[in-house]
């Protein structure tokens, strides 16, 4: 009876394993620095406001990492100021200000669209300026923010972030400050998150 119960439950739990995923480092993922992982377990999105993928990866698979993080995991953002010319600086302190002023999903959503639906062409930070006021944002207050060290600071933590992660194409994703997502070997985005999640639990 008892050897009946052990082939029953190894028939049962034989599924299980042959979907157990094995995601490989060098194919699947990178680990990007030899040193402890971030101290709390994270997903950060690289991303640029210029990159069309980045703008679906945003209406899309954004919102279902939001919704699917494991319990604990924190989600974070990084622009990148590699597209765009000289107006992927002035992106990256957009950016800044807007999650300095709390109003990143509002004005996140309303680059994107500028420029990806409208055809906006942005020039100089006064182009960007009036994007923030025709969304109800104050221009004192942009301005005041635009020149803080709080977006300065923080302008210089995403370059860094993105030259630390070798990232060189949009979106990607980083999990722990440690492993970078590869795109290579994965045939959907939902592949990319499976991954994503998975790492989390790696130190």
């Amino acid at each position: 009876m008892k050897k009946a119960l052990l082939i029953a439950l190894a028939l049962l739990t034989a599924p299980m394993a042959a979907l157990a995923v094995d995601y490989k480092e060098g194919v699947h993922y990178t680990v990007i620095n030899q040193g402890p992982a971030t101290a709390k377990p994270e997903i950060t999105e690289f991303f640029s406001f210029y990159c069309g993928h980045c703008y679906n990866f945003s209406k899309v698979q954004v919102p279902q990492i939001k919704a699917n993080l494991p319990e604990g995991v924190v989600f974070k953002q990084n622009h990148v100021e590699f597209i765009g010319r000289e107006m992927g600086t002035e992106m990256s302190r957009a950016f800044a200000v807007a999650h300095q002023l709390k109003v990143e999903d509002k004005i996140e959503k309303a680059i994107f669209a500028a420029i990806h639906d409208k055809k906006q062409h942005f020039t100089n930070r006064d182009d960007v300026r009036k994007l923030f006021i025709a969304n109800g944002v104050d221009g004192k207050a942009f301005d005041a923010a635009a020149d803080s060290f709080m977006v300065s600071a923080q302008m210089s933590q995403m370059k860094r972030a993105t030259e630390n992660a070798q990232i060189s194409g949009v979106p990607s994703l980083v999990v722990n400050g440690k492993y970078r997502v590869e795109t290579g070997a994965i045939k959907s985005y939902d592949e990319l998150l499976d991954i994503a999640y998975y790492l989390t639990s790696m130190k």
